[in-house]
């Protein structure tokens, strides 16, 4: 992509209505647009960054054998009336409307009950089970507190997926297989020295559910860490009776503030019970079957790393979820070496498959230079009179601020 051609700008100042630093940094860096209180756009630099989070996770998910598909945001009252998660009284986060030909609908907050209706058209036998199903939405939550920027958002992308087995012993071997893949997820995007399995209640036949936190200071949660063991308690189940189950002691943890990425429920038959998703089994019984549910929110990652990671001078993006892996900044006008050196280089980078975001702006070097650190692209290659002189460019990575010269071949390499 030619930086002159790319349609959004930076800003030099935050937007005054925001106070969370994600939200602050990629509204300046063109990233995000806001179009009201917790409802972002996300705009060619943004989506790019968010699509590679999206694919880390559809990666992890598919070598755990999860299927994807795709469900719809509108709701039918009547499914969600089954399980009791209609009423406002009961969950009052809903986003409602009215049809014009009568009747009432909701934006959706979750699909347990949705898919479990899909399933009792496709599982019967136990010879369909197991299942584990996966898709990436947009939810909609009528959040009251919608200050966190992209981590808390009344429309969000979330990855949610759901898995559907004989038993609590089959559905345990696949809860295991998921929570390491959450593992790996979160390692590959960047943030896994960060981020602990921590327990927390919300458990339908376990004590405890289990959510993925990472610590950062914009966090809205308090966790007590156990460093050695790597995993933590949520302060809503900080008591010595749950320290004593979970093997876990007082005197070794340690309060922080952390953002929950991801979460991981035991649902037991609580959705298949109340929707008739049954199987028969080898000796002819037929049985509720057993669910759980694995959620991720792309979003949320997304500004959570921002917040981990960003400096005084902007964004900084670690490689394996950046818009763009390379940032060249020619210091040329159009028609000089300088210029002809940079288009070079750029064309030679877009043919060896790297992506390449290329500043051909005709700006001032201070300019392109802080716009380039706002961006916070891993890698930025400077093309300018000494790259012409000598053959060698100036290579700056963004995280360290470390310089290292390399030629045209070291860079291809």
């Amino acid at each position: 992509m030619r930086q002159s051609k790319l349609f959004t700008k930076t800003r030099r100042e935050a937007p005054a209505d925001e106070v969370a630093k994600n939200a602050q940094l990629l509204v300046r860096a063109g990233y995000i647009h806001k179009e009201m209180a917790g409802v972002y756009s996300y705009l060619p630099l943004g989506l790019r960054t968010l699509n590679n989070i999206v694919q880390i996770i559809r990666e992890e998910m598919n070598a755990i054998g999860g299927q994807e598909l795709i469900m719809t945001a509108l709701q039918d009252k009547e499914l969600w009336s089954r399980t009791d998660r209609w009423d406002d009284d009961k969950v009052g986060n809903w986003f409602k409307t009215a049809f014009k030909t009568g009747g009432e609908t909701g934006l959706a907050i979750t699909h347990e009950e949705p898919l479990t209706r899909i399933m009792t058209e496709h599982i019967s036998s136990y010879r369909d089970l197991p299942v584990y199903a996966y898709q990436f939405q947009n939810k909609f939550r009528n959040e009251l507190r919608a200050k966190s920027g992209i981590i808390r958002g009344k429309e969000f992308l979330m990855k949610d997926l759901y898995s559907f087995s004989k038993d609590e012993a089959e559905h345990k071997v696949f809860y295991d297989k998921a929570r390491e893949a959450y593992k790996k997820v979160f390692e590959r995007a960047g943030v896994g020295d960060r981020t602990y399995v921590t327990f927390a209640s919300g458990g339908i036949f376990s004590e405890f559910s289990e959510e993925f936190q990472t610590v950062s200071n914009a966090g809205e949660d308090t966790i007590y860490v156990d460093e050695e063991k790597r995993i933590a308690v949520n302060k809503e189940v900080y008591t010595d009776e749950a320290l004593a189950k979970l093997g876990l002691e007082r005197g070794k943890l340690v309060e922080k503030r952390a953002i929950e990425v991801g979460n991981i429920f035991h649902l037991g038959t609580r959705f298949s019970e109340p929707l008739g998703l049954f199987y028969t089994d080898e000796t002819g019984a037929r049985k509720p079957v057993v669910m759980g549910s694995y959620g991720i929110g792309p979003t949320r990652v997304m500004g959570t790393i921002v917040e981990i990671f960003a400096d005084e001078k902007g964004l900084v993006w670690p490689e394996s979820v950046a818009p763009f892996k390379v940032h060249v900044v020619s210091l040329g006008k159009e028609g000089d070496d300088i210029s002809k050196t940079a288009d070079a280089l750029y064309d030679n980078l877009v043919k060896a498959g790297v992506e390449v975001l290329y500043d051909d702006r005709d700006a001032r070097a201070g300019e392109k230079f802080a716009e380039s650190d706002l961006l916070g692209i891993p890698k930025r290659i400077v093309v300018g009179k000494d790259a012409v002189a000598t053959g060698e460019f100036e290579v700056v990575e963004r995280a360290t601020g470390k310089v290292v010269k390399k030629s045209r071949a070291e860079l291809l390499a």
